[in-house]
C-alpha cells in the first residue's frame, strides 16, 4: 500500500509541475495496483488529459463516472474529453449532468452550449 501511495504522490507532483507525460507512468502504474480507487483514476484521467491521450482520458473519468455517476468534476472531464475527441453529441449527457450537478459552474455550461452547438 505504501508503494501505491508513493506512486499516487510522485504522480499528482509532476502532474501539478505541468509535467503530464511523465505524470501518467506512475500513476498508471498506481492505477494497476489499486483499480478501484477513484482518487488515482482521476489524477490519470486529468495527466492524460493534459497529455491530449483523450481517449484514454475518458476511459478513466468513465470509469469514475461508473462508480459515482454523481461526481460533477469526473461528469465534466469525461464530457471534455470526448468533445477534444469530436465527440460532441455524446459529450452533452455527461456535460448536462456536471452542469445539473453544480448549477453555479459557469465554466460546466459553457462547454456544454459549444457542445450542443458543435453536434447540431
Amino acid at each position: 500500500m505504501a508503494d501505491v501511495y508513493e506512486l499516487f504522490c510522485n504522480g499528482t507532483r509532476l502532474l501539478e509541475q505541468g509535467d503530464f507525460h511523465a505524470a501518467a507512468i506512475p500513476l498508471r502504474r498506481a492505477r494497476e495496483l489499486e483499480p478501484d480507487k477513484d482518487s488515482i483514476r482521476e489524477a490519470l484521467g486529468r495527466a492524460l488529459f493534459g497529455a491530449q491521450r483523450y481517449e484514454e482520458a475518458a476511459a478513466e473519468f468513465g470509469a469514475i463516472v461508473e462508480h459515482r455517476p454523481t461526481d460533477d468534476y469526473a461528469q465534466f472531464c469525461l464530457g471534455r474529453s470526448l468533445q477534444q475527441l469530436g465527440r460532441h453529441a455524446e459529450a452533452r449527457g455527461p456535460l448536462t449532468l456536471a452542469a445539473n450537478l453544480q448549477p453555479q459552474r459557469a465554466d460546466y455550461r459553457r462547454y456544454l452550449d459549444r457542445a450542443r452547438r458543435r453536434a447540431a
